[in-house]
């Protein structure tokens, strides 16, 4: 399964923009409310540069770059928790996935209507943040009821996870997300199949004009103090801008991106800054001249995990991996120079896997 972020925001901040330009879909957008009624889901790959630079070095038949799975949903409003707007609708849609980007106004447009008489971003994420908690509370509330229901006959077996779950609905009731509390053992098991939204790692994006990068301005600085102060990431980009390039040649769009003072495209800086919040690393596969495969774990899993992340049969049949890091092979310039020279090694099932990791699994089946 790919690394899945959701996009959340007010109406017409931009969300349908930077989800098209990212997935280039063609999702509808418009400037007014609601323009997102179903829920869009777009697959995107992955840039990196160290794929490119493997595969210039095999010259496979196939080079595949991992994938970042977006889905954007109908803009929230307040009142959304009590059927205002449509947005709280699909809140469901984004349950599942590992992180929340927040899509936050930061730009001033007059034929661009905001929800409000005045551009105030941290007031819009309040606003938001609000109606995911009430969300939560409510999905919360029910499930504390239906353990309430349980614990009638044996009371002792629920003791502890109904303690949890009540400290837990009281934080909220407070309008406290999850993700800021401290959770003990029991706290984090009966959280585990609820999926609520303010658990999940957060991503500010300051959507902001062309004119105001590349660092945003004052509004999206605002945004990223108030990220800091979570230790959330945020980036600031403008959407329309990134929907625009899409369509550029990769070139062409790098250079103009230099002029404006920005090193890589805003699109890149999004899924890294994904990345790097839920501490993702990639590795890579070469299938002899058939394909190089790029692929994504979290930090801190063995060469087991890689095999089952290619194919289960690897895992159950695992003997060992053959594990080099991209420098070392770009260095050497080819597999066989570089197993002259001793740079590949053979690890067992419990090797951490590195960020950068060029692995060969050995199994048997």
């Amino acid at each position: 399964m790919p690394l899945q972020l959701g996009l959340v925001g007010l109406p017409n901040v931009g969300k349908s923009t930077l989800f098209n330009a990212l997935t280039q879909a063609g999702a509808a957008v418009a400037n007014y409310p609601f323009t997102t009624i179903d829920p869009n889901i777009g697959v995107v790959p992955v840039p990196d540069e160290r794929l490119e630079k493997i595969a210039a070095l095999v010259q496979p038949e196939k080079t595949v770059p991992t994938t970042l799975r977006v889905v954007d949903i109908a803009g929230l409003v307040k009142g959304a928790s009590q059927g205002e707007g449509l947005g709280n609708q699909f809140l469901s849609h984004i349950r599942e996935v590992d992180a929340i980007a927040m899509v936050v106004r930061c730009f001033e447009a007059e034929d661009v209507p905001h929800v409000t008489p005045y551009l105030d971003p941290i007031e819009d994420i309040e606003t938001i943040e609000l109606e995911l908690i009430l969300s939560d509370l409510e999905i919360l509330n029910r499930h504390l009821e239906r353990v309430r229901t349980r614990a009638k006959s044996r009371p002792r077996d629920f003791a502890g996870e109904l303690k949890a779950l009540e400290s837990l609905a009281q934080a909220l009731s407070q309008g406290t997300p999850i993700r800021a509390l401290e959770l003990d053992e029991a706290q984090q098991a009966a959280l585990r199949s609820l999926n609520l939204l303010t658990a999940k790692p957060r991503l500010y994006v300051a959507n902001v004009s062309e004119d105001q990068l590349p660092e945003g301005g004052e509004l999206a600085q605002k945004v990223k103090e108030k990220a800091a102060t979570e230790g959330a990431e945020a980036i600031a980009l403008c959407a329309a801008l990134e929907a625009e390039l899409a369509s550029w040649e990769k070139e062409e769009a790098r250079a103009y991106l230099a002029e404006v003072g920005l090193e890589a495209p805003g699109l890149e800086r999004f899924i890294w800054a994904g990345y790097r919040l839920l501490d993702y690393i990639t590795f890579f596969t070469t299938t002899g001249g058939r394909e190089v495969r790029a692929w994504t774990l979290r930090r801190g899993q063995t060469a087991l995990e890689a095999a089952a992340k290619i194919h289960t049969d690897m895992a159950k049949g695992f003997i060992r991996a053959e594990v080099i890091h991209y420098t070392d092979l770009l260095a050497a310039g080819s597999f066989a120079n570089a197993r002259e020279k001793g740079l590949l090694r053979l690890e067992g099932k419990d090797y951490i896997v590195q960020d950068g990791d060029v692995i060969h699994i050995r199994f048997h089946n």
